[in-house]
């Protein structure tokens, strides 16, 4: 950087709302650039907007705790953001109570599926068991799955930055995946979307289909319950 722009970098990065304004904008580039491209799941506006935050960062040397002061405020909009979600299971209640044994039995099979499949190709890369605990709670939602993977020895950072890994592999690759298995039954393709990619991928199954969106949300809030519960339990018993 020039020494004059370094100057100004430096007055801003004081800014509390600079991390805030660096995020939105770099949010809003990724979701135009989204649907310039026909809502094509390869240009997730998430994955643009990380890397484009990324670079600025490193090419500006900031550190993230710097960054993060201003930016905390989006944080703290996950919360009611999935509360926002019970909108989407109310207006299609009725379906959801018509699939209770199904959505019942795919949490449990899907649920376990994703920690143990994790953790068994992390064992076999020789990961050791720290990682592995970071690993196994990585398609929860990041609060509970931080949560859980500190309870089960893990460490929570890492796991932050896997849960946004499957979240984004699984609103980029979910489509593609349920096409090519050839699932096509909205609310089986939103539950398996919600349940191993949370929010990311809900988000990307709201966009998709209103009834896919509705069975996302569902699988995202009851993953991270049942990831919650079962996987101490599941840990304790095997590890």
């Amino acid at each position: 950087m020039t020494p004059d722009f370094f100057k100004l970098w430096v007055y801003l990065a004081q800014t509390p709302l600079l991390g805030l304004t660096v995020t939105l904008v770099a949010y809003r580039i990724g979701l135009w650039l989204y649907h310039r491209a026909g809502l094509n799941p390869l240009v997730n506006p998430v994955l643009i907007a990380v890397l484009m935050i990324s670079g600025v960062l490193w090419v500006t040397d900031t550190q993230y705790a710097t960054y993060f002061e201003g930016a905390q405020f989006v944080h703290f909009l996950l919360g009611p953001a999935t509360v926002a979600l019970a909108v989407p299971l109310y207006n299609h209640l009725k379906e959801l109570k018509a699939a209770a044994l199904p959505i019942g039995v795919a949490l449990i099979v899907g649920s376990a599926t994703a920690a143990i499949s994790a953790v068994g190709i992390a064992w076999m890369l020789g990961a050791s068991a720290e990682t592995m605990a970071s690993i196994a709670p990585k398609s929860a939602t990041a609060p509970i799955a931080m949560g859980v993977s500190e309870k089960i020895g893990g460490l929570p950072s890492l796991t932050a930055v896997l849960v946004i890994l499957t979240g984004i592999l699984g609103a980029v690759l979910g489509t593609w995946t349920l096409n090519i298995l050839r699932i096509t039954d909205w609310r089986a393709r939103g539950f398996a979307v919600g349940l191993a990619s949370h929010g990311i991928g809900t988000a990307r199954a709201l966009q998709v289909n209103p009834v896919a969106g509705a069975f996302a949300s569902l699988a995202m809030g009851l993953n991270g319950l049942a990831t919650a519960i079962l996987l101490p339990l599941l840990i304790r018993w095997f590890w």
